[in-house]
């Protein structure tokens, strides 16, 4: 019995060893809060990271609701998406967690030209545009909305709020299908191009521009059978953030590469250009702004609750590697 035990242990290593994941599937939405995962993918800096044998699966999504959906139904392992989403998959049991922030500001509210609408107040009986119901997007425009003494027609109010795709908005502009659009970089800068007017800048959104607006989360259980995998993710993470800072030429030629590749559309480099000056890209996560975001999505009715973020959020791997 004294001989068994040794192979007892080896053979519930090896046991373990095989049941470590051979990829890491990774979501990712094609706009400039997302840079840093697109960037990463974009010039392998993610791959390059990953321990060996661990392949990446990159998945294209368009909003944060897709989001969800795919990890509810176990086919991401990790994505780049907006808190708001995040925040209501994890307190509907979802297992998953944020593990490093993504992206601070880089959204507009923008309204076509000839839609008569120069401030926030002038949204009275229009339509707006955000990307899903519960984004941080509709959250943020539900907030200016109350700021400015208006509501959305869910909430009695005269605003009403259309889901559309980012990428789609230009098109929906085009159509006359909305008046106005609360939407992520670079698609607020395309539509300027085709002649909509800023309304309200980045900094005028929230807090001055000091709020996330995505954030890097995992799937727990997959971070617990898979550490180095995670660790390597969170390498190519900082990897793309520190590339981005280092050249915004770069960084917008990978961009443009990636959302072409993800939609068959590529912003210009004027786009870009304006689009990652309202886009601070950073690890790290406000957790003030946070707390208010859950607060103020829970006023929304999107949460009945506001979850605990020392639960939530886990930002001691990622602080470790940035050291």
């Amino acid at each position: 019995m004294k001989r068994a035990l040794p192979l007892l242990t080896l053979t519930l290593i090896a046991s373990a060893s095989a049941q470590q994941a051979k990829e890491l599937r990774l979501g990712v939405f094609p706009n400039v809060t997302h840079a840093a995962g697109l960037v990463g993918v974009q010039r392998g800096l993610i791959q390059q990271n990953l321990p060996g044998g661990v392949k990446l699966v990159v998945k294209e999504f368009a909003n944060g609701s897709q989001i969800n959906e795919a990890f509810a139904a176990g086919a991401i392992d990790a994505a780049y998406v907006g808190p708001g989403p995040a925040m209501n998959a994890f307190m509907r049991g979802v297992p998953i967690q944020v593990y490093a922030g993504a992206a601070n500001a880089g959204a507009v509210l923008v309204a076509r030209k000839d839609s008569g609408v120069r401030i926030v107040k002038n949204l009275s009986g229009k339509k707006v545009a955000v990307p899903t119901r519960g984004s941080t997007q509709d959250i943020s425009l539900r907030h200016l909305l109350h700021e400015n003494g208006l509501k959305a027609t869910d909430e009695g109010g005269t605003v009403t709020i259309v889901p559309i795709d980012p990428a789609n908005m230009p098109a929906a502009f085009a159509a006359k299908q909305v008046d106005a659009a609360l939407v992520q970089e670079p698609w607020g800068a395309v539509m300027e191009t085709q002649g909509a007017k800023l309304v309200v800048n980045e900094k005028g959104i929230w807090a001055g521009g000091n709020y996330t607006t995505t954030v890097l989360t995992v799937n727990t259980k997959y971070a617990a059978a898979n550490p180095d995998a995670v660790r390597g993710l969170l390498k190519g993470h900082l990897a793309a953030i520190t590339y981005i800072k280092g050249s915004n030429a770069g960084a917008q030629k990978s961009i443009a590469e990636q959302i072409y590749t993800f939609t068959g559309k590529k912003p210009n480099a004027a786009e870009l250009f304006k689009a990652l000056a309202r886009t601070r890209v950073t690890w790290d996560i406000n957790l003030n702004t946070l707390a208010e975001y859950a607060q103020l999505n829970k006023e929304a009715g999107f949460a009945r609750d506001v979850p605990d973020l020392n639960k939530f959020v886990n930002l001691d791997l990622i602080r470790s590697l940035a050291k």
